[in-house]
């Protein structure tokens, strides 16, 4: 942004990056800091702008962005940080004055831009509805172009969407910043620091079974029974991970009681997550369980990702006779499942007997199921159901999800 300020003629006088995690910056505070400033590069015409990174470090920071809303019109402001604390600070204050943005780790689709690989072009793609319109031309061409993908995928899944390990020639090295990054930094400094976290060991091992359970069911009984801590302990850790944004929390599909009885499933909020606390490196890519549960962890963080602003309710699904739908977004009243089946051979009717049960007693008018091979691009047919059925293999469903090229105003003409 400061590179598109500086070619459009703004002034660099005028704009000023600084990171309040400097211990000598957080101790002067914020108007300290911009009089030293002024002090010596002085305001040229025009607007100032003004991007102040680690701003939870600051002292009552939206007492002061009102103030400057208010009275000082010729400042713009961007604050990055930390969600954690931002999102506990009183927005009341905020509204109609700032507008909050919340960021994931990088797409797939970035992560292929930031480490600028040159990849066969894949055909556009507008939305998801639109695969069912596509020609075989065109599913040919994505097909031709898919297999070049798979192994940036696979080293994505390891590496996550983290700017600085994707850029690192070594994955032990990128791992083990991921690892000291949560462990050390979030879990330990951060965590304890917001919080008053004094039990740091319990919390440590409670956020190690999440690892070891990415993406499946919470079993509050059974996790606080491992690690020796009682549930109302287990679930304080737990919405304390969801409120740092290092866990997604998806509720099972449906209302009131259905919600209140059901358990939860928790997904991790970047698929390297796991992978590098648990020491796994490229021999995970080998292990079909582990590379499924990596996929899982990545689909939902894209589809959560591209669609959570268009208030988008997540959910999981699972039916009378246990099958479950591993994904389900509902828009308005429209109801879209997705199922991750990504293992060597094309899925079958009866890997897919949570859809197809779920099509018995939903008003599902399609269905996306996400799989591996990059032949399993196309519809699904011979399925006795009136459900239209899309397979996807993940490396296309992550880059396209990802995409700018992906409409995302509309949820229910882009889901």
């Amino acid at each position: 942004m400061v590179q598109e300020l500086l070619a459009s003629g703004v002034p660099a006088a005028n704009i000023l990056y600084v990171t309040f995690d400097h211990p000598i910056l957080k101790l002067a505070g914020i108007d300290a800091v911009i009089e030293a400033w002024r002090e010596r590069e002085p305001a040229a015409d025009g607007q100032e702008y003004l991007f102040l990174d680690e701003a939870q470090f600051l002292r009552d920071w939206g007492t002061w962005v009102k103030h400057e809303h208010d009275f000082n019109r010729q400042r713009r402001i961007i604050f990055t940080g930390s969600a954690m604390t931002l999102d506990r600070t009183d927005t009341e204050s905020g509204v109609g004055r700032w507008h909050t943005i919340r960021l994931t780790t990088l797409s797939f689709y970035e992560y292929i831009q930031i480490k600028q690989l040159k990849l066969p072009t894949l055909p556009a793609l507008r939305s998801l509805r639109d695969l069912y319109t596509w020609n075989p031309r065109k599913l040919y061409q994505a097909k031709e172009a898919a297999p070049q993908y798979v192994g940036h995928f696979h080293e994505y899944l390891l590496r996550g969407g983290f700017p600085q390990t994707a850029l690192m020639e070594s994955m032990s090295i990128a791992q083990r910043l991921i690892r000291e990054d949560i462990i050390d930094k979030v879990l330990k400094r951060d965590m304890t620091a917001n919080f008053g976290v004094r039990q740091v060991l319990d919390l440590e091992h409670t956020f190690l079974y999440l690892c070891m359970n990415d993406g499946g069911l919470l079993d509050m009984t059974n996790l606080a029974s491992n690690l020796s801590v009682t549930k109302v302990t287990a679930q304080r850790y737990i919405d304390m991970f969801v409120a740092s944004h290092l866990v997604y929390k998806l509720a099972p599909f449906g209302y009131g009681k259905d919600v209140l009885r059901g358990k939860f499933k928790l997904y991790l909020a970047d698929p390297a997550i796991a992978p590098a606390v648990m020491l796994r490196d490229k021999a995970m890519i080998s292990d079909a369980q582990l590379l499924g549960i990596a996929t899982e962890a990545a689909v939902f963080k894209h589809i959560f990702a591209r669609y959570y602003t268009n208030n988008v309710k997540f959910s999981y699904w699972r039916g009378k006779k246990q099958h479950e739908v591993d994904l389900v977004a509902e828009t308005g009243a429209e109801i879209i499942p997705f199922e991750v089946k990504y293992r060597t051979r094309s899925p079958s009717a009866t890997d897919l007997k949570g859809l197809l049960e779920m099509a018995e007693s939903k008003p599902l008018e399609r269905a996306y199921v996400v799989t591996k091979s990059v032949d399993d691009l196309g519809e699904i047919e011979g399925i006795d159901t009136p459900l239209k059925i899309m397979r996807i293999p993940a490396p296309l469903l992550c880059y396209w999800m990802g995409s700018t090229e992906l409409e995302s105003g509309n949820t229910k003409s882009s889901e």
